[in-house]
Formats: C-alpha cells, structure tokens, sequence
C-alpha cells in the first residue's frame, strides 16, 4: 500500500500515519457496527486518538455516536466522491479523542457516481494519504492514530475501498449458529484483495462476539473458529450483553452507558489485547 506507513498508538506524531483497520464480515449480524463504535471508544479511554468511518449507508455507527441525521452535512459519501476531505468530514463525538466520518443513504448511490472512474476502489486509500498530508501539515494537532471502518454486510465498491485502503481487516464472528457461514468466503475475497488491490493486507484478528459461556452452542462455536484461524483469534470474547444491544438507541457507546458492564470491559480488553499485539508484532 504505496504512501503510507502504519502508526502505533500514540506514535503517529512521529509522522508515520494512522493503523487503518477495515472491520468486516460479508454476513450481517455479526457485531460489525458494535464492534467499530466500541473499540474506537476502548481504544480512545486508553490514550489512543481514534477515526471510525462509517461506510454502511444505514449509517448505523454514526446514530450509535451520537451523530443526529441533520448533523451529517459532510459524509462518508463526500470524502469517496472528491468532495470532502477525512479531516473536514470528521465529527467530534462525547468521547474525547473519538471522531466519526458519518454516513447516510447517500452512500447507496456511490457505485453509480463512481461507475465510469477506473480509480474507484482506490478513493477511500487517496483519502487516508490525504489525511496524513494534512496531519503532518499541522504537527500542532494530536494526529488519528487509528482509522477504523465499519463495513457494510457485502462485498461491493464501499468494502473494496475499505480493503484497499487498510492495513488489516478485523473479522468479527458471532458464536451463533452459521457463525462460519461466510468466513471461508471472506478469506477468499481477502486473498483477492490482496492479489489485485492491496498487497500488504493481513487479517488482523478475529474477535468473538456475543458470547454466552452458558451455553455448549457458544462454546462449540468459539473452539471452531479457534481450530480454523488458530492465533489469529483474540482472546477476549464480547459476551452476549443486554447493555451493550441497548446502549446504539441512546447513542452512547457501551463504555458511557454502562462502563461496569460486562460488555464494556470486554471492550477495554480487546484494545488492550489489540495494542498489546501490534506492540509484539512491530518488535518482532
């Protein structure tokens, strides 16, 4: 991924740029939103300067932000059409040091308006080598160093773009049954991806979500998926959590609707465990 170099936490000021994170599963349900709104806020309470970048026209991740419809006057949909930049199209969020690139139904019409331009799965990465361009243009300003994007359920231009502009891709897996439906076809597109448009993406890990350790089900499910991915899955599981499904309707992430429940210090766990990893991977 020619032009530029991944940050670690808390490193970017040095001008490397941000850890560009795609998460995605191209089977709905899976905790995708939930995952981007609570990791970005987990990673933000430990010192860490966050984008999550709404690329699902349902805009979900932004209403679970707290971004009201009529706030979004720059989207998602701006920044892969030209019109807008990361940085302008980027809202503060209650949590300090979290921002958002919002979406909405526009984004529907981005495969049309991109239809004829041979660069289209390649806006979103022009974006992030923009973004750097202007962090390091204004050393002032704490730098993002995490971009996280919240996929859309399929495989289309947003997710191509989401791919090609990532370092890594965080496969979220719910331990539901047909929890593996779909991973095998994931890792091939990934493969694809990394064939034609993005040489240097690696799956980044594979979080477990809505876990009920009561259950055999659940248990079954996550040791499946232990034996298919191997070290690659994390060892924090999200557990099936009323708060963390009723905190998106308040817009509130988990961590400031409940921080003491169990969901939010899964949370805290996973970017911890997530940081600790790169920590590793980088010294190696």
């Amino acid at each position: 991924m020619a032009g530029y170099v991944s940050g670690m936490g808390g490193g970017a000021g040095s001008g490397a740029g941000p850890r560009v994170i795609s998460i995605a599963n191209q089977k709905g349900g899976v905790g995708k939103t939930t995952t981007a709104i609570n990791l970005g806020t987990a990673l933000a309470a430990v010192g860490e300067r966050v984008l999550v970048l709404d690329l699902d026209p349902q805009g979900n991740a932004s209403t679970g932000l707290g971004i009201v419809p009529e706030a979004r006057v720059r989207t998602s949909y701006d920044v892969l059409t030209g019109e807008s930049s990361l940085l302008d199209a980027s809202l503060a969020t209650a949590v300090p040091g979290l921002y958002v690139v919002p979406a909405n139904n526009d984004l529907v019409g981005v495969e049309a308006a991109l239809a004829n331009d041979g660069t289209r799965p390649f806006k979103l990465r022009d974006a992030v080598v923009s973004l750097i361009g202007q962090q390091r243009a204004r050393p002032q300003d704490s730098p993002f160093s995490y971009v996280l994007i919240d996929c859309p359920p399929s495989l289309n231009v947003l997710t191509l773009n989401a791919m090609s502009a990532a370092h890594a891709v965080l496969v979220p897996v719910q331990c539901e049954f047909f929890a593996l439906e779909g991973i095998s076809q994931l890792k091939d597109s990934i493969d694809q991806i990394r064939a034609t448009l993005n040489p240097q993406l690696e799956i980044q890990g594979v979080v477990l979500t809505m876990h009920d350790q009561r259950t055999s089900l659940s248990r079954e499910v996550a040791e499946n998926v232990r034996a298919f991915f191997g070290p690659k899955v994390y060892e924090t599981m999200i557990p099936r959590n009323t708060r963390v499904a009723e905190a998106p309707s308040h817009g509130k992430p988990i961590l400031l609707y409940d921080y003491d429940c169990a969901g939010s210090q899964a949370y805290i766990r996973l970017a911890t465990e997530i940081i600790e990893r790169e920590r590793r991977f980088k010294a190696a």
